[in-house]
């Protein structure tokens, strides 16, 4: 992934970037979304010149071009609208693919420290909906607006090849019903469209926060409370789609009204044009239904002024989270990410790699290291110590003390001051990842995904065998309990693993540390949620598996601290 300084631009330009590897395909969408529309138009003055020249019955020979031309504008209409969707909708929806993966990947850059101000379920609704939505920009603005006007223009053309004044009165209807009816429809939905982003994240991010703790709210007697809250957040939803209702009712209704206004204007001039002789008859209906007609390449214009507005309140959610700093400084603050290709990375040559560092265990030397969480107070201060190559530490200390934040540090979860060096290599001039193919964090409730036992401990080294999943579970103490297992390794574990107790939720999360291999590992609490005999068990068996590895393990209780090489205690 690239960088570029973000600037001060809106931020529906601030999407373009991820069209612009699609601009062939928006092209040729926009020319085959123009020849649907002219075969509309076609088809209309066509029929409506057969119609009348049929009245006057001439040699059929001369009404065969014109049958035939029905014909083709009727297939092609079908057709050519019918390719448009297909293209368009394809470009739409790889830009789209490519911009949801942007946001996933900057979410993976400044979790966990950066994303603290926004509410888990707001930020599910960025990710999802509101990247959802930016899809709109080509699809219901650019296109139809490029579309409509290539057409609009080639009907006035037209209009004035057969009688001047009949293009002026096209051309005056086209622009009021292009830019006046847009503008008012806009200017109804009073930026309902954009605050309706903002009021969907707040009722997911409510939603969310009810589900989760349902238990809890209904036993404080705060369920009714939290029910009024959600009733407030559709309320205020509603509020803004009957906005937006009442604006696209407002285009609809200007739009017949300049439709129709039109078709009686060319009357009005060429009906006295057609008694002067200036006009044939046959061509008087082709003028009176050309308005009609022309009038489907600027329909969608009054919505492609609400879909920019929705565009625009998407997209200030979805660039937010694009320009979310890295607090560890793994790249320059305020920039975004861009596909790759756009703009080369001015600091990519000067990072330094994983291989750099790749090898056997690492020296891990700290001194005068002090950090804390964004939203909390410090909870490391001036701490010191020295972990050699394959040795273990012990890290002890009172609730409150650091352990966990040392840890989270160390995985470089957190920006510190003072010093940590791997080798000897600075831990704030390697990249996340560089750092974390070094270095294996297994926190103290390490999450569970609604899959099986297997897939989530392969996670730590996809496409490895069940034997050495297997294996690793046995060496956590798990194989008892898997033996009386139906499915085995292949049992779901339910959703967030409902069907786990504590210690072997933990267990699966040290499992996954001794499948991934890395050279360092931290351990938090370890054997936190198992029974006094069972702890015994496990910490001497893991401490088995990881002989010849660098080992941090923090620890509230004594199990397996006997055999460390070093205790560090926290105050």
């Amino acid at each position: 992934m690239t960088t570029v300084a973000a600037t001060a631009v809106s931020p529906v330009r601030r999407l373009l970037p991820w069209l612009r590897p699609q601009r062939a395909r928006l092209l040729l969408a926009a020319l085959l979304g123009a020849l649907a529309i002219g075969s509309g138009v076609g088809l209309l003055a066509t029929s409506a010149w057969l119609i009348s020249r049929a009245s006057q019955q001439p040699p059929v020979l001369e009404l065969q071009v014109a049958i035939v031309a029905v014909r083709a504008f009727g297939i092609g209409r079908g057709v050519f609208r019918y390719a448009e969707r297909l293209v368009s909708h394809d470009a739409a929806l790889r830009s789209l693919s490519a911009l949801r993966l942007a946001v996933y990947d900057r979410l993976a850059i400044v979790a966990p420290a950066g994303v603290p101000a926004y509410r888990r379920g707001d930020l599910l609704e960025r990710m999802v909906r509101d990247v959802d939505t930016t899809q709109d920009l080509p699809l219901r603005v650019l296109l139809p607006y490029a579309s409509g006007a290539v057409v609009a223009a080639a009907s006035v053309v037209l209009a004035w090849w057969l009688l001047p004044a009949a293009g002026v009165v096209l051309l005056v209807s086209l622009l009021v019903a292009a830019i006046l009816v847009p503008w008012l429809t806009a200017r109804a939905a009073a930026g309902g469209e954009a605050a309706t982003a903002q009021a969907r994240g707040r009722q997911q991010a409510d939603t969310l926060t009810l589900l989760d703790g349902v238990a809890d709210l209904v036993a404080a007697g705060a369920g009714r409370q939290w029910l009024d809250r959600l009733a407030r957040d559709e309320q205020d939803r509603m509020s803004l789609a009957r906005r937006s209702a009442w604006a696209s009712g407002l285009a609809a209704a200007l739009g017949v009204l300049l439709s129709g206004g039109a078709a009686v204007a060319m009357l009005i001039v060429a009906v006295p044009a057609v008694r002067a002789g200036t006009l044939p008859g046959v061509e008087l209906a082709v003028l009176v239904l050309l308005p009609l007609a022309t009038y489907e390449s600027v329909f969608a214009m009054p919505a492609a002024a609400l879909a920019l507005g929705r565009v625009r309140g998407a997209a200030a959610r979805v660039v937010a989270v694009l320009d979310t700093p890295d607090p560890l400084g793994d790249d320059r603050p305020g920039t975004t990410a861009v596909p790759a290709g756009d703009t080369p990375d001015p600091g990519g040559a000067a990072r330094t790699t994983a291989g750099d560092v790749a090898g056997s265990p690492p020296a891990l030397r700290i001194r005068d290291l002090s950090a804390a969480w964004p939203t909390g107070p410090q909870v490391l201060d001036g701490l010191s110590l020295d972990a050699p190559p394959g040795s273990r530490v012990a890290v002890v200390g009172p609730s409150g003390a650091g352990k966990s934040t040392l840890l989270a540090v160390l995985a470089k979860f957190l920006p510190y001051q003072g010093s940590i060096t791997l080798d000897g290599v600075e831990l704030r001039e390697l990249s996340g990842d560089d750092v974390r193919r070094r270095i294996g964090w297994c926190p103290q409730s390490p999450h569970v995904f609604d899959t099986s036992v297997a897939e989530n401990v392969r996670l730590a080294r996809p496409g490895c065998s069940d034997d050495e999943v297997r294996a690793v579970l046995d060496a956590v103490g798990l194989g008892p309990w898997l033996d009386e297992l139906p499915g085995g390794i292949d049992t779901a574990v339910g959703d967030h693993g409902a069907q786990l107790s504590g210690g072997q939720r933990q267990r699966l999360g040290i499992a996954r540390v001794l499948l991934a291999g890395h050279p360092l590992v931290l351990l938090d609490e370890p054997t936190e949620h198992l029974d006094e005999n069972t702890a015994e068990l496990v910490a001497a068996e893991l401490l088995r598996a990881l002989a010849g590895r660098t080992v941090l393990w923090v620890a509230h209780r004594p199990h397996g601290l006997q055999a460390m090489d070093t205790k560090v205690t926290l105050a």
